[in-house]
């Protein structure tokens, strides 16, 4: 069995060179386990409060301001690519071993904006270290309820949804994948398990395979474009 994010190096096979698997035809989806996305945050001395803000002032100044990112094909740095190449903007990426490590470059100024996970940006922004834009999602997080989202920023095309899905080998048996679907489901609605998510911005959610296979295959072919459109170089 083998748990991914719908961001990763195992569901997006565009960033191999030469892919030794194919996700549709070599892995059964169980379900999905959770959801999270990824934070906007930027430096508290960058001059913006909105994100139409942060845009104006990057147009402004083509090729001056750069963004921190968890590293190449990690979902901070998808996201941040999907904002640079679907707004037409002139920004870097820098890329961090780590969520840890690019937020912590934001926070001393060293990179005034970044794309993160939840987990390691919201305490800097609770704290006032960071100024949080906007959450890369239809919804806002609990974590972060003051923070908005893409489409009330302005930017409804900024989405960047990160799905814990649970896979198994194709062949599995079919009334092991309804067990294993039925266990997940039992496990998900825990409330210790709710709270630990909560602790890395993560929200519990329930699918049948079914749904599960269908919003993996279509957060492949999106993410594969935006590899594209970025010039990113398989490995």
């Amino acid at each position: 069995m083998l748990v991914v994010n719908s961001i990763s190096y195992v569901t997006n096979p565009a960033l191999f060179k030469e892919a030794t698997y194919d996700l549709k035809k070599d892995f059964t989806a169980i379900a999905l386990a959770a959801l999270t996305s990824q934070v906007l945050c930027v430096h508290p001395s960058l001059p913006v409060q909105t994100v139409k803000e942060l845009v104006a002032l990057i147009k402004a100044n083509g090729g001056k301001y750069s963004y921190a990112s968890p590293g190449f094909g990690m979902a901070g740095s998808m996201t941040g690519e999907l904002f640079r190449t679907s707004l037409g903007l002139d920004l870097v990426q820098v890329p961090f071993n780590g969520a840890g490590p690019a937020i912590e470059s934001t926070v001393a100024g060293h990179t005034l904006i970044a794309f993160s996970s939840p987990a390691a940006a919201a305490p800097q922004i609770t704290a006032g270290r960071l100024r949080g834009l906007a959450v890369a999602a239809k919804a806002r997080l609990p974590a972060l309820p003051d923070v908005p989202t893409m489409p009330e920023a302005g930017f409804p095309e900024i989405e960047c949804n990160v799905w814990e899905t649970v896979l198994v080998p194709t062949g599995t048996p079919s009334d092991i994948v309804r067990q294993l679907n039925r266990e997940i489901a039992t496990i998900v609605e825990l409330p210790d398990f709710a709270m630990r998510l909560a602790e890395f911005g993560f929200t519990p959610f329930q699918s049948t395979p079914d749904e599960a296979a269908g919003r993996l295959a279509p957060e492949t072919e999106k993410w594969a474009k935006v590899i594209q459109a970025a010039g990113i170089k398989p490995e």
